[in-house]
Parts: structure tokens; C-alpha cells; sequence
């Protein structure tokens, strides 16, 4: 699932928490997605950004819903991810075996663990955080690095109910 995709299928409540997190913590890169996202609309930035909060989380998620705003959303992800999200992604990396910086970055992503190691590792997560947000950060991750397939991650994507955006 692509960055838009993920932003399609997340709650709004979510969406919300994501752009409510980046207005505390990262407003430059809350600013420059709105910037970006107002040129693909032929909007000034002014604009967007005078709505209000709840409007405004509206706005933006319709518009990283769109194909065109992939990239924007995906740094978006990411920058909520490592920021507000950062000990589940350790969690994560941990459970699954994979050695990691103390921020939770890894410099080269090996192999997938088996299954049910992935399913062992997405268990402990749901029992710990909130499972939309353990769904958005486990599609992201299989889709961030095109280069290893971690094809078992993307069966228990599709076959656990509780990782399924937009089923909720």
C-alpha cells in the first residue's frame, strides 16, 4: 500500500493525531507539505492554513489521498513514524531480530524473518499500541524500501483483519 493509499484508508481521527502532532512538534515540515499540496491545487498556502484545525485535517488528508501527493505523504508518514511513533518502531525492530541505531534507524534492512516471526512481532505491537496506528507503520515499512521484499510482511498484511485500513 502506497503512502496515498494509506492516507485514503486511515480514520480521520488518525489523520487528525498525525497533522495535531506535526503542528506541536515539526511545523516546518507540516508547512512545506501545505505549501506543496496548495501549489498542486493552484492554492496560496495562506489558505489552507487559515482553516480551521478541524477543516484543515479534512483538507489534507483528501489531499494526500490523491496519487499525485505520494511523496509528500509518505515524508509525512515518516516523519510522524520516527517521531511520535519511534518505540513501536523499535519494538518492532527488535521482536523481529533486526539491529538498529538508538533512534530507531537501521542502515541496511536484511532479509524478512519468516512469518511467524512477523506475525509474533505484529501481536505484541497490537497488545501494546493502538492497531490502526501498528497498521499504518507496518504498511509504510513494507512499502519503504523497494529494494528487499519482506514478502511475508505483506501476507499477514492482507490476511490479519486487524492490519486491514478502512475496515474499522
Amino acid at each position: 500500500m502506497k503512502s496515498h493509499e494509506i492516507f485514503q484508508h486511515m480514520s480521520p481521527g488518525l489523520s487528525a493525531e498525525i497533522f495535531g502532532y506535526l503542528q506541536r512538534e515539526q511545523k516546518p515540515v507540516l508547512k512545506a507539505a501545505i505549501q506543496g499540496l496548495a501549489n498542486q491545487r493552484n492554492l496560496r498556502a495562506v489558505f489552507v492554513e487559515r482553516k480551521p484545525p478541524n477543516e484543515r485535517a479534512i483538507w489534507m488528508q483528501a489531499a494526500l489521498s490523491r496519487k499525485v501527493s505520494d511523496t509528500v505523504a509518505a515524508h509525512l508518514l515518516q516523519a510522524w513514524l520516527l517521531g511520535a511513533q519511534k518505540p513501536m518502531l523499535c519494538d518492532f525492530l527488535d521482536a523481529v531480530g533486526i539491529k538498529r541505531d538508538e533512534d530507531g534507524t537501521v542502515e541496511n534492512l536484511p532479509d524478512s524473518p519468516p512469518k511467524e516471526t512477523l506475525t509474533e512481532a505484529m501481536n505484541r505491537l497490537i497488545a501494546k499500541y493502538p492497531a490502526e496506528a501498528v497498521a499504518v507503520y507496518l504498511h509504510a515499512f513494507h512499502d519503504m524500501d523497494s529494494e528487499v521484499s519482506w514478502e511475508p510482511l505483506g501476507e499477514v498484511l492482507r490476511e490479519d483483519e486487524r492490519l486491514k485500513l478502512g475496515a474499522r
